[in-house]
């Protein structure tokens, strides 16, 4: 069966980057591993075991503080309970909320965007 196992993030400060994605948006560190003869460390995240669900890796290459996002990337989705009580979380945090919770345009969804420490944007999609 073929499934998504992680989506790569590369980061500029990973100690940054870890505290928001668990303190902030709830996920559990699952592993992680530093190759420093190889110049980089990775951290993997997410809300159940990676044999179970899609994860995060972040990826921190030693001595690079700055990358550009690019015009490719555009986010990616989390699924949550209630939009609106997620951002007041987020911003109570001190997390950047882009786009309050509301209504999806000509659709009956509720979401929110928020973007982590590198800019990276991230959809919030009330289930």
């Amino acid at each position: 069966m073929n499934r998504i196992l992680h989506i790569m993030l590369r980061v500029s400060d990973i100690e940054k980057s870890v505290e928001f994605y668990t303190n902030i948006l709830g996920m559990k560190i699952l592993r992680t591993f530093d190759r420093p003869e190889e110049g980089y460390s990775l951290t993997f995240l997410g809300y159940a075991e990676e044999s179970n669900s899609c994860v995060i890796e972040l990826t921190y290459n030693y001595g690079k503080h700055r990358y550009d996002i690019g015009n490719g990337f555009g986010h990616f989705a989390i699924g949550v309970s209630d939009c609106y009580e997620a951002c007041a979380q987020i911003n109570e945090l001190g997390g950047t909320v882009v786009r309050e919770a509301g209504p999806l345009a000509g659709s009956f969804e509720t979401i929110a965007f928020i973007e982590d420490p590198d800019g990276y944007k991230i959809e919030l999609i009330e289930r």
